[in-house]
């Protein structure tokens, strides 16, 4: 049925990276919400009023405010389709995680709500009845919510949506809340004990702890995250993959929302090419990036020496030297200014910008230490420079162990 939808509603489908297909996919998303709420809206609010059940039509005005979450991702995926204006010269791509943390606010207090009404039961029970109608109308429900929520899964897998994710969380918050009801309520049947508020507690920390996660990761590219080690890689290996450019560093990649990427980076060219000659590749490589790769990049050029072998000779034996006092650093924009007492060595060195204060302090004066062994005059001007790429899962796995 996902497919079908998405094939037969939305252009160009597969092409995902563009903002127009981006917001059509959200505004399917949407729609299908909004329309699978109301439904049950309909279903709950005519059977309540032909029972004369007051919970039955309680639940149907639920419904109704569920349909809210999907009005806000649609809301979401319109606004962030606005183009770049004089005030927002970057657009307004952020939108999108706006509307998903606003969601995951949605989805935390229905878990509030529904934790204060379980200890409300647990501290007062209330006297249920087992009703054939009522477990018929709430597996209902849970079929149509886990449909819908498995939609905003898929389709926020497909196009990494968060507002898409955060309503799949919502849905699935509302199916575990109803089936916990229906759990109640069978259990209620069979064996005459009320389990309701005992259940319903454990039901509603999980849907908060749900909610709370959402919100975490929709803040992380709110507030600014490291790169992600894949993404580092591709433009990595795009830029070095131009004739005439011998090495990148510094990357550095900004997220305006879904899809709209701003990334600098540091290329290093030989020192004895023409400029003129460097700065067209360069300029080419930055026409390509926003072709290829969907992102505005910016290049600075670092000139580099490729051809003395005396300079080269220093380079490496400093390379070997940092390596062997910690393999985590490296270095870059390597230079030698000879004198006649000394010998400048410049460079930049990057340390993991997890490391504290003090090694971040100590790590460059044992380098120039270590170097004067070598070389009594030797002098090391060092630069620190910090790493931003996120680590990966098994990295982190293995600081964990």
């Amino acid at each position: 049925m996902t497919e079908f939808l998405v094939k037969h509603f939305i252009k160009d489908y597969q092409d995902v990276e563009k903002v127009s297909v981006r917001t059509a996919y959200g505004v399917l998303a949407s729609i299908v919400g909004i329309f699978c709420n109301v439904f049950l809206f309909a279903v709950k609010f005519t059977v309540g009023l032909v029972l004369n059940s007051v919970s039955v039509t309680a639940d149907a005005f639920n419904n109704l405010s569920d349909a809210g979450s999907s009005i806000i991702g649609f809301v979401g995926v319109k606004m962030a389709e606005k183009p770049a204006d004089a005030e927002h010269p970057f657009g307004h791509g952020r939108m999108e995680y706006i509307a998903a943390l606003v969601v995951s606010f949605l989805v935390i207090e229905v878990g509030f709500t529904f934790l204060k009404d379980s200890v409300g039961k647990i501290r007062n029970p209330e006297e249920m009845t087992f009703s054939l109608i009522s477990v018929l109308i709430l597996l209902l429900s849970i079929a149509v919510k886990l449909w819908l929520g498995l939609f905003n899964r898929k389709l926020g897998e497909w196009i990494d949506s968060k507002v898409m994710k955060a309503v799949f969380a919502d849905s699935m918050g509302d199916v575990i809340t109803t089936g916990a009801t229906v759990l109640s309520l069978v259990f209620l049947g069979v064996t005459g004990i009320n389990i309701d508020g005992i259940v319903g507690a454990g039901v509603a920390l999980v849907v908060m702890w749900a909610g709370v996660g959402i919100a975490r990761d929709t803040l992380e590219p709110l507030i600014g995250e490291a790169i992600d080690p894949e993404v580092y890689r591709k433009i990595k290996k795009f830029v070095e993959s131009y004739d005439g450019i011998e090495g990148t560093h510094d990357l550095i990649v900004h997220n305006y929302g879904p899809g709209r990427s701003m990334a600098s980076i540091h290329a290093e060219v030989p020192n004895d090419v023409d400029i003129e000659q460097s700065h067209e590749i360069i300029d080419r490589i930055e026409r390509d990036a926003g072709k290829e790769l969907g992102i505005f990049l910016v290049i600075h050029m670092d000139p580099i020496e490729t051809r003395d072998e005396s300079v080269l000779k220093i380079r490496q034996k400093t390379v070997d030297t940092l390596k062997a006092i910690d393999p985590e650093c490296s270095l870059h924009d390597f230079r030698v200014v000879p004198g006649e007492g000394q010998s400048n060595l410049i460079f930049d060195m990057v340390i993991p910008i997890e490391y504290d204060e003090k090694t971040r302090e100590e790590l460059p004066k044992r380098l120039a230490e270590k170097m004067k062994e070598v070389d009594p005059r030797y002098q090391c001007v060092i630069t620190v420079d910090y790493d931003f790429v996120a680590k990966t899962e098994e990295e982190q796995q293995t600081e964990r162990r």
